[in-house]
């Protein structure tokens, strides 16, 4: 005899669905959403030996990288060009590679990088190497590069600005002050010193503004959780990755600068009409001082021409952007992006250097190369026209 199957009643059938369907809501409602990755990440190159921080590339694609002695007293280069597939040292091999030339001549230790508008590439060299004291005459400074005859054009020593514990971190350039120009250097200090440096690209003065306002110093008891490792920075030089000013960001127009100490949470902007005026004392500058509202644990900072600011977020492993009226969203979360240091944005991409910073301190340094240059596409500032 041949056996018929049984039948499902359709309620049964649809009560089935129903109940997988309300399994799968619930999964989704239970998935942590921070661990969902964003974005479409593409790796750039990687790096093999020292770990990457600056990062600056032209509308044409040269795409050039800074590799700082001050954690590790490597021996490559300290400024590098990426040219078809290879790292080249950048603007020469004298200039980027430890060599005969005086402090003064060549770089010592590039950080973070920038271009005009002029299309220049300009750098902040630390001067500092790691295992040596102090910081030596002619090391730390300030240096403009002409991009079409690979010439460095501007090299201003920072002396007056300079403390033997300064870590000039970042700069940005203002071409709406001064008749050169006006550069902002991020001094994080490598103790408790931090500041905003002032330079007139002309003249070469330079000045040391805002020390010990609270948009400039470490938040003491400030908590972060790191690699998945809780800490505390309790206003003693520990293990923790802790610092004063550190990323900066110019508007569009060039006439806010905004920036933020690497320990602290709260954002802070401040006209480049007073910040570039050197007859304005601190407390004078310091009213004009926007807070611009909370964020995250941010190192590295760029702004595109619509004026929107992105941040790296170690604690997430990601990069964040904020629009103009305050609101946030993420442009690329993954987790390869372990301490996403160094930002540049292009017309229509956002750069990240991972350097590993946070496994790296005091006695300890868990780091594991390679270390990875990556990028991700954003939307670009719409191109529009009414003619027919």
């Amino acid at each position: 005899m041949t056996s018929t199957p049984l039948k499902r009643p359709a309620f049964t059938v649809l009560a089935s669905a129903a109940l997988a369907l309300a399994m799968a809501s619930a999964h989704a409602e239970t998935t942590d959403r921070s661990l969902v990755p964003i974005g479409s990440i593409q790796e750039v190159a990687a790096f093999t030996g020292p770990g990457p921080s600056g990062i600056a590339v032209t509308p044409q694609g040269r795409t050039f990288v800074g590799f700082p002695r001050h954690a590790d007293d490597h021996s490559g280069m300290t400024l590098g060009e990426l040219v078809n597939g290879k790292l080249v040292p950048y603007p020469s091999a004298d200039i980027s590679l430890p060599s005969g030339l005086s402090d003064a001549k060549r770089l010592v230790s590039v950080h973070g990088m920038t271009l005009d508008k002029r299309g220049r590439l300009w750098l902040i060299d630390d001067g500092k190497r790691a295992g040596k004291e102090g910081i030596p005459a002619g090391a730390a400074k300030v240096v403009g590069i002409d991009l079409a005859s690979n010439t460095i054009v501007t090299s201003i020593e920072l002396k007056a600005a300079l403390r033997q514990d300064s870590h000039m971190n970042d700069l940005r350039i203002d071409l709406t002050h001064g008749s050169q120009g006006t550069a902002y250097v991020a001094d994080s200090s490598f103790g408790e010193d931090p500041a905003l440096v002032v330079v007139d690209l002309a003249s070469g003065k330079q000045r040391r503004v805002l020390t010990g306002d609270r948009s400039i110093v470490a938040q003491k008891d400030f908590v972060t959780q790191l690699d998945g490792v809780p800490m505390r920075y309790d206003g003693k030089n520990t293990p923790f990755p802790h610092g004063g000013v550190d990323g900066l960001a110019l508007t569009p127009d060039g006439s806010r600068l905004f920036y933020s100490p690497l320990t602290s949470r709260h954002l802070w902007s401040v006209p480049t009409a007073a910040l570039a005026d050197f007859s304005l004392d601190d407390p004078r500058l310091a009213a004009q001082i926007k807070d611009e509202g909370e964020k995250v644990m941010v190192d590295g900072m760029d702004m595109d021409a619509q004026g929107r600011l992105y941040m790296t977020d170690a604690e997430h492993h990601q990069v964040l952007r904020r629009w103009p009226d305050g609101r946030l969203d993420v442009v690329l979360r993954d987790p390869r992006l372990v301490w996403p240091d160094g930002v540049f944005v292009t017309a229509d991409s956002v750069y990240v250097t991972l350097g590993q910073w946070s496994r790296m301190g005091k006695g300890f340094d868990t780091r594991q190369p390679p270390y990875l240059l990556v990028k991700a596409p954003i939307d670009p500032t719409p191109s529009l026209t009414a003619a027919p």
